[in-house]
């Protein structure tokens, strides 16, 4: 009879974390390197127009935010988020700073959404969207924080491999949370970016077929995922407009339009 393995040769490596929020930045990746080297570009930039290094921080990462939302609105075409870095940089040099908090709550929303990494939200996982939808309510960032509820309501209701449990939806509750913050949340740059990203709706909701794989399992991205991811970035816009929190969907604005502008030019 073969003897079973000691147990001290066991560790982590043979049950890796599964979690349906990270996504590995490869930089033997050309794209990744772009989106990098754009991050830093767009910090020094801003310090060059004198603005001082957490403002700058701040614009960098906008423009990251943008490229980030666009690979997971559009993952077969890196194009998509070459577009949507420079745009996202633009709105934050031209229209203001957007809260990082509220343009990556509303990435990880559509993340989730679009199913991109290959794993089902875990319980952990509706954990850390609940700490993070709390922290973007209390910013004033509710309509970011909603679009996590909506994702993961949506992305329940599809049930499937990358579905999570019912009850994340509730995640969305924190919009209803006071704001400690009462800043303007909007400025003209970016109410028209939001504006010219919903202009593209008919093209962008058109079935298109996706062909890559999820970032950490062999599982192909679902068309249908995807569609949806892109139906709801349109309406987290059209929200943004109505209820006047368009700066910090400035980088999800970029993205929707990239996405767009590639779709019209095919």
């Amino acid at each position: 009879m073969q003897k079973s393995a000691p147990l001290q040769t066991l560790s982590l490596k043979s049950a890796p974390l599964k979690s349906a929020l990270p996504r590995t930045i490869d930089l033997s990746n050309p794209s990744n390197r772009y989106a990098a080297g754009g991050f830093v570009a767009g910090v020094l930039l801003s310090r060059v127009l004198g603005r001082p290094w957490k403002q700058a921080l701040g614009d960098g990462l906008a423009g990251f935010a943008g490229w980030a939302t666009a690979r997971e609105l559009d993952p077969d075409h890196t194009q998509s988020a070459t577009i949507a870095l420079p745009l996202a940089l633009g709105a934050a040099l031209l229209g203001g700073t957007p809260n990082p908090l509220g343009s990556f709550t509303a990435m990880s929303g559509l993340r989730v959404l679009a199913g991109t990494v290959g794993h089902a939200p875990t319980a952990l996982d509706t954990m850390a969207l609940m700490a993070q939808a709390i922290l973007a309510a209390g910013a004033g960032e509710r309509v970011a924080a909603a679009v996590l509820g909506v994702s993961l309501g949506l992305s329940a209701a599809r049930g499937d491999q990358f579905s999570p449990a019912p009850e994340g939806a509730l995640v969305g509750a924190a919009a209803l949370l006071p704001s400690r913050d009462h800043s303007p949340k909007r400025s003209v740059v970016s109410d028209l970016l939001s504006l010219a990203a919903l202009g593209t709706y008919g093209v962008l909701t058109r079935p298109e077929t996706v062909t890559s794989k999820c970032d950490q399992t062999p599982a192909k991205v679902a068309d249908e995922r995807i569609e949806l991811a892109r139906k709801t970035a349109l309406g987290t816009l059209a929200a943004g407009l109505l209820l006047r929190q368009t700066r910090s969907l400035a980088p999800l604005a970029a993205a929707v339009l990239s996405v767009g502008w590639r779709r019209l030019s095919e």
